[in-house]
């Protein structure tokens, strides 16, 4: 009766029901945009077996990739990061702060420390800087330092300074992929193994130096002033500071058995060379003190004949001066005063007085 003409009113609108079918329909996934890794980052790599795994990564990225292999590593390489950099980066890898506060700093010596998981090895960085010729300004030898972070599954190397780029070294070392599989030691070794070949190298040509200003400083020609030699001497102590310091840190890994055994045979080696590169500085220096005292005792030497000179010189005069002083004196009676000639006899008397008496000192050497 009463609901005969009476229509169905749905209990949801239509256009509400559209709107939870919409939300149950499944969402297209949006692409995240890759994260780029700081101006400083140098490269970022995950290797596996000895391979660099394709494709560039964030660095935090490829600390999760490494984590999820089994015997899988990252090699991130830094060239003078900030504070902010490393910061992050050491919430990344779980290092501790003064680590990566140290790693940031440049100027340090080299060392190694391990504190809990992680070793920081530091060593310096030598370049030869080509020049003409040797200058009171020169400078022969460039160094910076480099610092590398060895854990379980990373490997972080920080460098400051232009030299000792670490590019050739990650290149030499992909192309050897048994020695990579080793893990994260296998670069520190690498890297130890490029600035011991930086040091030998530098030493080859400060040799050359050396060999071209011991030349000089002996010729009569145009000996070398002694601000020149100096400079080199400074540069060689610099050099020092380089590469002498790094026995101690090295024979510690050796000791302490922190390294592979696998890779200790490489670190021996490593170590005879090192001795070598020391041993040849320590010749330098040797050679430069000698140079110096050499140069020193001619300018000494050269002085005195100088003194000579002026001596023989200052002799010649005063007998001219006596003569001249004798008969400058007016006394009422002098012989010489009236004789016709006297006054030509007295230059005569001069001027043979000054020759014997050069003669006599050129004869022996003052002259």
């Amino acid at each position: 009766m009463f609901g005969r003409g009476r229509r169905e009113v749905p209990l949801i609108p239509r256009t509400f029901g559209r709107l939870i079918e919409g939300l149950n329909r499944p969402r297209r996934a949006i692409p995240q945009a890759r994260r780029e890794n700081p101006d400083a980052v140098v490269d970022c790599a995950v290797y596996h077996d000895g391979t660099r795994r394709p494709g560039p990564v964030h660095y935090a990225d490829a600390a999760r990739r490494a984590h999820r292999q089994r015997d899988a590593f990252v090699w991130l390489g830094l060239h003078e990061p900030d504070e902010a950099t490393m910061a992050d980066i050491a919430r990344v890898f779980g290092l501790h702060e003064l680590t990566a506060e140290q790693a940031a700093a440049a100027g340090h010596r080299p060392a190694a420390e391990t504190l809990g998981d992680v070793t920081r090895l530091v060593l310096r960085t030598a370049r030869y800087v080509e020049h003409q010729e040797l200058t009171a300004t020169s400078e022969v030898v460039d160094t910076g330092d480099v610092t590398v972070l060895i854990g379980p599954r990373f490997v972080i190397t920080v460098r400051h300074g232009a030299a000792g780029a670490l590019k050739p070294v990650r290149e030499e070392l992909e192309q050897r992929p048994a020695l990579l599989a080793q893990g994260p030691w296998a670069v520190a070794y690498a890297v130890c193994s490029r600035m011991v070949d930086l040091y030998l190298d530098v030493a080859g040509h400060v040799e050359h130096d050396l060999e071209a200003l011991e030349e000089v400083a002996f010729s009569a020609s145009k000996p070398p002033d002694i601000a020149h030699i100096y400079q080199l001497k400074r540069e060689m102590v610099e050099f020092k500071r380089a590469v002498i310091p790094l026995q101690e840190p090295l024979q510690r890994l050796l000791d302490r058995g922190v390294v592979p055994a696998e890779l200790q045979p490489y670190l021996i080696d490593l170590r005879g060379r090192l001795a070598r590169a020391v041993d040849r500085v320590a010749g330098f220096d040797d050679l430069l003190n000698s140079i110096l005292q050499a140069r020193l005792a001619q300018v000494s030497v050269d002085q005195n004949n100088d003194m000579r000179k002026i001596a023989s010189w200052a002799a010649i005069a005063a007998v001219q001066t006596a003569i001249a002083g004798v008969y400058g004196m007016n006394f009422e009676y002098m012989p010489e005063l009236q004789w016709r000639y006297g006054y030509l006899g007295a230059l005569l008397l001069m001027a043979t007085a000054a020759v014997l008496l050069h003669r006599r000192l050129k004869k022996a050497g003052w002259l």
